[in-house]
């Protein structure tokens, strides 16, 4: 990183980061960011706990109980999921420790950065991307437990339709809203 009136790495150049509410402003995104995430990986350790293996459904039918791939899945799910949130939070966390460690350099302008505002883009776009493949993953992930739970897709239980039918239609819609969003204030 380099400072204010040094070459370098291209992080930090003078002029290209607005003004004291810009920097401002990212850094509260971020801190949004890094907080639902944390929502988000408590939801997958809530995850991980369901998937115990024989447990039966609701169903109470032994041809709508999942198997052990089911749960298998949901593992999986889980992990790539809070790899995702992980990634995203890091990448946010490191963000905002760079924003911060820059505007320590000026004590004059304690709230503003001089921030190279194309990496700043970038990795808010990453970090944006980490948390969408992360509900994607962690939406797959609790299609299984409420398969684990309520009863097998396949067998036509018809609470676990219901279930997965009103979870796909709220977070599709949702993710794509947020999607909508994050390219609406980039093109910006």
């Amino acid at each position: 990183m380099a400072a204010e009136g040094g070459g370098g790495s291209g992080w930090a150049r003078p002029g290209t980061g607005g003004g004291a509410s810009t920097t401002s402003i990212h850094v509260t995104a971020l801190d949004g960011l890094v907080n639902v995430n944390s929502l988000f990986t408590i939801a997958v350790f809530v995850g991980l706990s369901i998937a115990t293996p024989g447990q039966h459904s609701l169903e109470n039918k032994t041809v709508c109980d999942a198997g052990a791939d089911v749960a298998r899945n949901l593992l999986v799910f889980e992990v790539v999921s809070f790899s995702f949130f992980l990634f995203s939070s890091l990448v946010a966390q490191g963000l905002k420790l760079a924003i911060n460690l820059l505007n320590s350099k000026d004590v004059d302008e304690a709230f503003r950065a001089h921030i190279n505002i194309k990496v700043l883009r970038f990795g808010m776009l990453f970090s944006a991307a980490g948390s969408v493949l992360g509900c994607l993953f962690l939406m797959l992930s609790m299609v299984n437990v409420i398969q684990i739970r309520l009863g097998m897709l396949s067998c036509g239980s018809r609470a676990a339709v219901r279930a997965v039918t009103t979870l796909l239609t709220l977070v599709t819609t949702a993710l794509v809203f947020y999607i909508s969003t994050v390219f609406y204030s980039f093109k910006q």
